[in-house]
C-alpha cells in the first residue's frame, strides 16, 4: 500500500497543466472543507481558494519507513484511517452519481497496456447514443485529458505528482466539474499501476483491468489485488497476439482462479469490430444501472405519497 511507496507525499492537481486547452477559469481546493452540489459533488458546503487554475489537495505529511521495515502498530493504523476516510468519499461519490443513473466505471491497468486508446474508441462509438465524461489520472502532463477532448468528450486531468493512484476525495472533485446528468458514463482512467490503485475505491460502479497480450501471460497471479478487485477484464491488444508470446487462455484461466466471478472480454482497436463485446456489456451495464436509478425515484415518491395520505 501507500505506506511502503510513499505516494501520500506531495500535491495533488486536477484540471491539468496551464497549457490545457480549454482555459477555464480555475479555484483551489483544500483536502478536508469543499464540495460541489450537483450529481458530481460529494459534499455541501465549499471553502474556496480562488487563486490560480489548479485544485490543490495536499496530502497528509506523513513519515513512512523505508528499506523493507517491519510497519509499526501506529503506522498499521494510519493505513486504516486512510482507507476508512477514503471509503467514506467513495460511498458518497457513489450514491451521488447512482442516484441519477450514472454508470461510472474505474479502468485500471499497467502503463501501456491501450487504457486510453480503448476509451478513445468507446467514446467515438458511443458518444452519439449517450452522455459521456472522462476523469484522467496521471502523475504529470495533461496529454490524456488533451487525447479525450478531441472526442468532443468533456475531461478532468487529475494529476497526482508523486502519487501512484487515484482516490476517491480528489475523484468526488473532478467530478463536480464536469456536465454531469442522468443516464451516462463516467469513465475514470486511473494511474497506470496494478498495485496501489487496487486499494482505493473511488464510488465507482464497476472496476475494470484491462490488461494486454504484450504484458505477459502470468500477470494476474503477480498482481492479484487488482484482478480479484475487479468486475470485468479486458483483455486488449489482440491484434498483437502473433508477434508476442502469450498463451491467453492461461491469462484468462489464472484471472479466474484469482477471481472466479471476473467477466472477460476480448478487444482490439485496430480490428473492425474489435471492441463490439465491449461496447455490448457497457449497454446492458448502463441499462441496468438506469432501472435502478428509476426504481430508487419511484420507491421515494411512492414513500413521499404515502406520507401526504397519512396527514
Amino acid at each position: 500500500m501507500c505506506n511502503i511507496c510513499g505516494c501520500s507525499h506531495g500535491e495533488i492537481t486536477i484540471g491539468g497543466s496551464a497549457e490545457e486547452a480549454d482555459n477555464r477559469p480555475r479555484h483551489g481546493h483544500r483536502s478536508d472543507t469543499h464540495g460541489h452540489a450537483h450529481p458530481g459533488s460529494h459534499h455541501r458546503s465549499h471553502d474556496h481558494d480562488h487563486h490560480g487554475h489548479s485544485h490543490t489537495s495536499p496530502a497528509a505529511d506523513l513519515s513512512f519507513p523505508s528499506g523493507g521495515a517491519t510497519p509499526s502498530p501506529n503506522l498499521i493504523s494510519i493505513e486504516q484511517s486512510i482507507l476508512a476516510k477514503n471509503q467514506r468519499f467513495a460511498d458518497e461519490n457513489r450514491s451521488n452519481w447512482s442516484g441519477v443513473g450514472i454508470l461510472s466505471l474505474n479502468l485500471v491497468s499497467s502503463p501501456g497496456a491501450g487504457k486510453t486508446s480503448l476509451l478513445v474508441k468507446t467514446l467515438e462509438a458511443l458518444r452519439a447514443e449517450v452522455p459521456l465524461w472522462v476523469i484522467e489520472g496521471d502523475q504529470e502532463t495533461s496529454n490524456d485529458a488533451n487525447r479525450i477532448r478531441q472526442t468532443g468528450v468533456p475531461a478532468i486531468q487529475i494529476n497526482t505528482g508523486r502519487g501512484c493512484h487515484l482516490d476517491a476525495h480528489a475523484v468526488g472533485h473532478a467530478a463536480a466539474d464536469l456536465p454531469l446528468r442522468q443516464h451516462g458514463i463516467l469513465f475514470i482512467e486511473n494511474v497506470g499501476n496494478l498495485v496501489c490503485p487496487a486499494g482505493f475505491d473511488l464510488g465507482e460502479t464497476k472496476r475494470v483491468v484491462i490488461l494486454s497480450v504484450t504484458e505477459g501471460t502470468d500477470k494476474p497471479i503477480k498482481y492479484p489485488d487488482a484482478f480479484a478487485a475487479a468486475d470485468i477484464m479486458v483483455l486488449s491488444k489482440l491484434d498483437l497476439m502473433p508477434h508476442v508470446d502469450f498463451d491467453a487462455s492461461a491469462a484468462i484461466e489464472l484471472a479466474k482462479r484469482v477471481n472466479p466471478a471476473i467477466r472477460v472480454v476480448r478487444a482490439s482497436v485496430t480490428a473492425e469490430g474489435g471492441i463490439d463485446e465491449w461496447l455490448q456489456w457497457l449497454r446492458s451495464m448502463l441499462r441496468e444501472v438506469a432501472e435502478a436509478s428509476t426504481g430508487q425515484l419511484e420507491s421515494r415518491l411512492a414513500a413521499v405519497r404515502s406520507r401526504l395520505n397519512s396527514l
